[in-house]
C-alpha cells in the first residue's frame, strides 16, 4: 500500500540561497519534449508522475495555478538535469497562500551531487519573492533519499 506524506515548512525564518555550478532557468514551452523524457526517466516506475505523454504536461499548463516563472529546470552542457516544478495555493479562505513544491526531479547521473537541494530552495525562494509565508509538499513514504532532504531543508 502506497502512503503519502505531506510535509510543510514556514518560510518566515532563515532560508538558504541554492548553490550549483549548473545554469537554473525558467521553464519555456520549447523545452517541453526535452522535459518531458527527463521526467519519464526519474519517474519511470511511479505511479502518478512517470509515463507521461505531451497532452499531459500541457493540460498541467493549461490550469489556472501554472506559471512558467515558478517551473525551474537545472541544464549542465545545455541539456536538461533537473528541476523543481511549482504551485502556488491561492485558494485558502482566510489563510494566505501557500508555496506548494509540486514535483522535484533530478536526473539519476545527477543524484547525490546536491542539486536537488539547490533546485528545492530555488523553489522556496521564489515563494519568499512572491510574499508567501508557508511552504508545502507531498512525497512517498519510501522515498528515502527524498525524505532525507526535505527534512534538512525544514521540512516536518
Amino acid at each position: 500500500m502506497r502512503t503519502i506524506l505531506k510535509l510543510h515548512r514556514s518560510l518566515t525564518g532563515d532560508l538558504a540561497q541554492p548553490q550549483t555550478s549548473v545554469e537554473i532557468s525558467t521553464f519555456q514551452e520549447s523545452d517541453a519534449a526535452e522535459w518531458l523524457v527527463l521526467n519519464n526517466r526519474i519517474f519511470i516506475t511511479h505511479p502518478d508522475q512517470g509515463d507521461w505523454v505531451m497532452e499531459d504536461l500541457t493540460n498541467r499548463m493549461a490550469e489556472n495555478w501554472f506559471d512558467f516563472e515558478g517551473f525551474f529546470l537545472a541544464r549542465q552542457a545545455g541539456r536538461i538535469i533537473g528541476y523543481c516544478w511549482t504551485k502556488i495555493h491561492h485558494d485558502r479562505v482566510n489563510e494566505g497562500a501557500i508555496g506548494e513544491i509540486y514535483v522535484l526531479g533530478v536526473d539519476p547521473a545527477a543524484h547525490s551531487s546536491g542539486l536537488g537541494k539547490a533546485l528545492t530552495l530555488t523553489g522556496l525562494n521564489y515563494f519568499r519573492r512572491k510574499g508567501i509565508k508557508e511552504s508545502m509538499l507531498y512525497v512517498d513514504a519510501d522515498n528515502h533519499a527524498a525524505l532525507i532532504l526535505y527534512k534538512k531543508l525544514g521540512f516536518n
